[in-house]
């Protein structure tokens, strides 16, 4: 059963109309001009200072609460809301489904923005709290690392903050429920390349080459028994061969292999064990048949790690909206990654997830062509954002 949210219900049909406007229009990592427009129309018809073009299309906006503390720039939280899309074909039929192709919200964060414009709306209308809430709608959390290009702008700096927090909605939890822990709750992620370099030829003369090929497979079958015996069953690492590029026709041994693929943990120290892991077996293995394996990582994504004080406030709060029997504490972490870590890096905060799931309906889960937001997790969203900054500073 849903929480009945009643101060934001004369806005829930205008939210709605937002988040399905926002859906209909999805714009990808750095695109979001449309979106970010839409967001400061609505900040500035409640009254608010926006900030516009922070980490390129960003927004900022700032509610002052009438408290004698609010006066303080340093009595501050943060709240956070992405606001980009993914390049994903979208096969609904629905109304409000995508009219861009290969563009579509299959992430949510159209719900995301309306669910912190809703809190927004709860708590400019009344601001009787003692501190300030910083409003940050961010671009490109998708693969664009926006958090950071919003903090190189110098947001935290701009808008100090003792506190910052983030809610995703999360399909594996049924509408009506929240989770939360304290410490890892999304993993890190880096994508690495391994170029194997052999010595081609012809096909029916594999005893004069180096052939890569079976290198590549010999390194791929390697690493994954990297996480099965490197790895302390109760810590949490991943590692995928998502691609393997070969050669050009079928007669032909090519001169060189390349492995792409992926390696996500949840700690930074089995992060670095894994890395090193991966270049020593490729190196090794591919010394053996007399090639050369090089490795290259991109640095992507940090762990979202909770620190503790905020993530149990951020329990408490979801209780106070929907319940304690409706409350996970200490949540399965994912092994999914989300740029929000990177403002862990430089704030205490948390990061916590809304059930998004509908009951009685095959589960659909984040980046499906058939994904939607629920709208029904509109109201939870924006109380829990209005109750958490009145908590905050009670």
């Amino acid at each position: 059963m849903l929480v009945d949210t009643p101060e934001i219900t004369p806005y829930l049909g205008k939210l709605i109309k937002f988040r399905r406007d926002v859906h209909a229009n999805p714009e990808l990592k750095y695109e979001e001009t449309r979106t970010a427009a839409k967001v400061c129309a609505w900040l500035e018809a409640l009254g608010l200072n926006v900030e516009r073009g922070i980490g390129g299309t960003g927004v900022v906006a700032t509610i002052t609460g009438t408290g004698p503390g609010a006066v303080d720039p340093l009595r501050a939280i943060a709240f956070r809301a992405d606001m980009d899309a993914l390049p994903v074909q979208e096969v609904n039929s629905f109304e409000h489904a995508s009219t861009a192709a290969n563009k579509m919200h299959a992430c949510g964060h159209d719900g995301h923005t309306a669910m912190l414009l809703g809190g927004a709306t709860l708590l400019a209308r009344n601001p009787d709290f003692n501190g300030r809430v910083h409003l940050f709608f961010q671009p490109a959390e998708e693969g664009g690392a926006g958090a950071k290009r919003m903090m190189d702008d110098g947001l935290f700096q701009r808008f100090p903050t003792q506190a910052v927090f983030a809610l995703h909605n999360w399909p594996m939890l049924q509408a009506g429920k929240m989770g939360v822990r304290v410490g890892p709750i999304m993993a890190s992620a880096n994508r690495f390349e391994i170029h194997v370099t052999g010595h081609g030829g012809h096909a029916a003369q594999p005893h004069t080459t180096i052939d890569p090929v079976p290198i590549a497979c010999s390194i791929v079958n390697e690493l994954q028994k990297l996480v099965s015996r490197g790895v302390d069953p109760l810590d949490s690492a991943v590692v995928t061969i998502g691609r393997v590029d070969a050669g050009t026709v079928a007669n032909i041994i090519p001169d060189k292999a390349i492995v792409y693929g992926t390696c996500r943990t949840l700690r930074p120290e089995t992060q670095k064990m894994m890395l090193d892991g991966i270049e020593r077996i490729a190196s090794f293995v591919a010394q053996a048949h007399l090639a050369k394996a090089e490795l290259t990582v991109s640095q992507g994504y940090p762990a979202t790690v909770n620190t503790r004080t905020e993530a149990l406030f951020m329990a408490q709060v979801m209780a106070e909206v929907v319940g304690d029997d409706s409350v996970k504490t200490d949540i399965e972490a994912a092994m999914t990654a989300e740029d929000f870590g990177f403002m862990l890096q430089a704030v205490p905060g948390a990061y916590g997830f809304i059930g998004n799931g509908i009951e009685g309906r095959p589960r659909v889960g984040l980046h499906s062509p058939s994904y939607d937001f629920n709208d029904d997790i509109l109201g939870i969203g924006a109380q829990f954002w209005d109750r958490l900054a009145r908590r905050y500073f009670a």
